[in-house]
């Protein structure tokens, strides 16, 4: 049961760190999310894959 309770808790922090730049920086959110507007789909591709991957590696470490 401890990776479910892992999962929830990961998701809840997100949730709260999407919440703290929503509602201490809007308008720097609302720029950011413009300026991925503009790139092409690969690019956000290639960023997804990369900080992905270092969200994995950031959890291995830490796990192991």
């Amino acid at each position: 049961m401890s990776g479910l309770s892992d999962l929830v808790t990961a998701l809840g922090l997100v949730l709260v760190i999407e919440g703290l730049v929503l509602a201490l920086a809007p308008d720097v959110l609302k720029r950011m999310l413009a300026q991925i507007l503009l790139r092409p789909p690969q690019a956000l591709r290639l960023g997804g894959l990369i900080f992905a991957t270092i969200g994995v590696a950031i959890v291995w470490l830490v796990r192991h």
